[in-house]
């Protein structure tokens, strides 16, 4: 029996709803460039070095050396290692990700596309950083890595 918006959607909506959920909130594991709306958000340290990794890839959109939190160009930092470089505890991290989410409900005019910070170079894995992110599930214009969709 079909229930019309499953048909529509293209598969059983209701029956899988936390996939259909988020399918068009993803972001890209590679991203190589940006619409004007679009906004990178990547993993930083409190310094503002951004030497390696996405933090490196940032530069390009706009992000600031020497800046370490916050919006800056197309880019928005989001600190996983203090001005020593040493690995933030998640909740250190769970601060900056929720000044994050209000900034992002402030600016609805633009999409946040999500990095897996805190996975590459401060170690952690995607179920350790994930659940810092449940804030934003309903949050339309946050998009997150398929891998941390996985752990909300």
């Amino acid at each position: 029996m079909s229930d019309g918006l499953s048909d529509a959607l293209g598969g059983n909506y209701f029956g899988s709803r936390k996939t259909k959920f988020y399918q068009y909130r993803i972001t890209n594991d590679y991203i190589t460039s940006l619409r004007e709306n679009e906004i990178f958000v990547f993993g930083s340290n409190t310094k503002g070095r951004h030497g390696k990794g996405a933090a490196k890839t940032s530069l390009k959109w706009g992000s600031i050396y020497g800046q370490g939190i916050g919006i800056q160009g197309q880019t928005y930092a989001i600190p996983t290692k203090d001005d020593e470089l040493k690995v933030l505890p998640t909740d250190k991290i769970q601060i900056f990700v929720d000044e994050f989410i209000n900034f992002a409900i402030k600016n609805k005019n633009k999409i946040f596309l999500v990095t897996s910070i805190g996975t590459g170079l401060s170690g952690y894995s995607p179920s350790d950083i994930a659940p810092l992110f449940k804030k934003s599930k309903h949050i339309s214009n946050i998009h997150l890595p398929k891998n941390f969709w996985e752990h909300i």
